[in-house]
């Protein structure tokens, strides 16, 4: 029998650990930094403009450079504190409480890839609707479907080229976050069009991190409302604190309630440098 005021704490923060290393879209797509730095720094520099036809033994000008340096803090948290009445905790397995290690790991995660989702796509990314199609700026809504999904995919490719993108592209990869919906639309696609393509999808189903179109798709329930993130993998960057990512706090007795306070957080923080937003889409959908 458990004893009351017992959790099985080191096995407990194991198993968190556990849930937290599982792999995420976010790890996949965006540059993970792990440490105990408060603060990310960025410095990049203009680039000269190249004068050209020059004629001999004329004067030429020269191009001021200026620099300037982005930052990244690690200053915000997000936290899952589960309360467990002693009566609950004397009665529970050791595998209940392993659950409950394991879940908060899940939701921490979520919380992270809601935040870089975000990031990718409200605030950093750029503009991608209708008027993409027709290659002009623009952001008006995208209904998606069948007919239309695969020029979505075409159109974010041709804007990463000509933003000067594809040798990133080549080395880190291309990537859609889709809607549960359009994720759908995609796996019909896949399943309608080609030999092997369509027989692997009809086999599988389209799973996340399939390939497709020379891209990396994934589906996820944590984007903001009428938003798709596309765009090359590791352009925008997250930073962990390592000592408290993984770690539990147990409590006796919180607020004067009898049972244990079990804790644990991330702190994080998220940005896509200037130089990479041109690169990172933010896909408006109806």
């Amino acid at each position: 029998m458990n004893d009351p005021a017992h959790i099985y704490t080191a096995e407990y923060a194991v198993k968190l650990q556990e849930a937290l290393d599982e792999p995420t879209l976010w790890k996949d797509i965006c540059d993970v930094r792990v440490s105990n730095v408060r603060t990310f720094t960025n410095p990049y520099g203009t680039d000269m403009t190249v004068s050209t036809s020059q004629t001999r033994s004329c004067p030429y000008a020269l191009s001021a450079v200026t620099q300037t340096t982005e930052s990244l803090t690690i200053s915000t948290f997000d936290i899952a504190p589960q309360f467990i009445d002693r009566a609950d905790l004397a009665q529970s397995t050791f595998q209940n409480q392993m659950d409950i290690a394991k879940r908060q790991g899940v939701l921490l995660n979520e919380a992270v890839e809601t935040a870089a989702l975000y990031e990718m796509t409200v605030t950093r990314g750029t503009d991608f609707g209708v008027e993409g199609f027709t290659n002009t700026a623009g952001g008006t809504a995208i209904t998606v479907s069948i007919t239309n999904i695969d020029d979505i995919v075409r159109g974010i490719k041709r804007e990463i080229r000509e933003h000067a993108g594809e040798s990133l592209a080549n080395r880190n990869g291309v990537f859609f976050v889709w809607r549960p919906a359009d994720f759908e639309i995609l796996e019909s696609v896949m399943q309608a069009n080609g030999f092997v393509m369509a027989d692997t999808a009809l086999k599988q189903g389209a799973t996340q991190g399939v390939q497709y179109m020379g891209a990396t798709h994934y589906s996820s329930g944590f984007l903001n409302a009428n938003h798709v993130a596309a765009g090359v993998k590791k352009c925008t960057t997250i930073g962990i604190l390592k000592d408290t990512y993984g770690q539990i706090v147990i409590t006796q007795d919180p607020e004067l309630r009898s049972g244990l306070g079990i804790i644990s957080r991330v702190d994080f923080g998220a940005e896509t440098w200037y130089n990479f937003r041109a690169i990172t889409f933010d896909v408006n959908v109806a």
